[in-house]
């Protein structure tokens, strides 16, 4: 029961924030819009802003779950690319509320992991430690800052095309960054 109320709380507040910015809604409204009383929805979140945040957590934690193999950035990415498109208003007003830190740690997340398992996956070449994470780094902050790029333009352009794209320019990249840390390059 206490999952299904759960999920009740997440999807009004999701309907909300599709409909208006976050500082427009508050916990009356979703306790109204899901019928609970709001002690349930204290039971389950401290605030609104924990309601954001474990959301964000949430949807990292089924992107990691659900691409566990990961054949191609682009897949696993479009992922995190579908829930923003499919939300496209709330995650608008979570990116323009005080709330924003929230999403945007969720990118980093996902960014981080898609690119952790993408060079674990991929990559064969033995590379010092330090080198290896200062490449990831480097990469999850490429996407996490395009993917924001993306939202500050409104989400108008296709990103999915584009982020197929960069993978394909910058294909060896990674590769000859590994060769250099093996002193091969």
């Amino acid at each position: 029961m206490a999952s299904f109320t759960r999920k009740a709380i997440i999807e009004s507040f999701l309907k909300l924030l599709n409909e208006r910015p976050l500082n427009k809604i508050t916990i009356k409204d979703i306790v109204e819009d899901c019928g609970i009383n709001r002690n349930s929805f204290y039971y389950h979140f401290e605030d609104m802003s924990s309601l954001v945040e474990e959301i964000m957590v949430d949807e990292a934690d089924k992107i990691i779950e659900q691409y566990g193999d990961i054949s191609s950035l682009e897949e696993c990415l479009g992922v995190a690319i579908d829930f923003a498109v499919k939300n496209k208003k709330a995650v608008m007003h979570i990116y323009s509320s005080a709330s924003r830190e929230a999403y945007e740690r969720y990118l980093n997340r996902v960014s981080e992991y898609v690119v952790t398992k993408y060079i674990d996956t991929f990559v064969d070449i033995p590379a010092q430690e330090e080198d290896k994470q200062i490449i990831i780094k480097f990469f999850k902050c490429e996407l996490t800052g395009y993917i924001l790029d993306w939202m500050s333009d409104g989400m108008r352009y296709d990103i999915r095309n584009q982020v197929g794209r960069i993978c394909e320019l910058f294909e060896d990249t990674t590769r000859i960054a590994f060769e250099r840390s093996a002193g091969k390059h």
